[in-house]
């Protein structure tokens, strides 16, 4: 696609390597909702133009088909930018709109990886924002225990974040998402960053928990 003089101009000032996603949010303040310069920015291909692409879509232009197409380009990113990506499309557009969230809602056997991981992911979502946890803890966690072993690692992550917002809130499944968590040994051996959570669930779940506790 052909950018407009606009796009270019915008192109031009998020190219630089050391841009920060605050830069990012203060440029999307400026420009307001821009579904079109958004798509442009997005024919790119570039992985801070998508992220600045994501922050100005008008979210009742996005259909079952764009999103789609969306997480279809994203899958040509490097794994890391696809997990940031999709994570960022869901904190910013689809929790915004109830088609948008039943949609996130149905990819719990969705074909593409980043769908299902979004699924698992909006799931946590809704316990660590402080609402009541929904009804459907008991549901999830059996699904993570047949399926957790064999998923793709960036849905491995987000289902096990899920297990551990269900551990952490809900004590009546505590000691079971500890036991999953013995039992995958995901993360246990993972080097965690200073003043960072591990992922490990029995050690994220008493972390959290004793925050709480504070």
């Amino acid at each position: 696609m052909e950018l407009s003089s606009t796009a270019q101009h915008i192109f031009g000032q998020i190219s630089n390597k050391a841009i920060k996603l605050g830069d990012l949010r203060n440029i999307a303040k400026d420009i307001g909702k821009d579904h079109q310069l958004a798509i442009e920015l997005w024919s790119t291909g570039a992985y801070f133009a998508r992220q600045l692409a994501i922050l100005i879509m008008d979210k009742k232009l996005l259909s079952r088909e764009v999103i789609d197409d969306l997480d279809k380009d994203i899958q040509q990113h490097i794994p890391a930018e696809q997990n940031q990506l999709i994570d960022w499309l869901m904190a910013n557009q689809l929790v915004k709109d109830k088609k948008t969230v039943a949609l996130m809602e149905s990819w719990v056997d969705s074909p593409s990886p980043l769908q299902r991981r979004i699924f698992w992911y909006y799931q946590a979502r809704l316990r660590w924002v402080g609402q009541t946890p929904p009804a459907n803890s008991e549901y999830l966690l059996s699904l993570i225990e047949k399926r957790i072993a064999s998923e793709k690692p960036e849905v491995q992550w987000a289902m096990n974040f899920t297990a551990g917002q269900i551990g952490i809130f809900q004590e009546e499944f505590r000691s079971r998402c500890i036991a999953l968590g013995e039992q995958t040994g995901l993360y246990k051996d993972e080097i965690v960053a200073k003043n960072c959570t591990p992922n490990y669930l029995p050690e994220f779940i008493a972390i959290q928990v004793a925050k709480l506790k504070k």
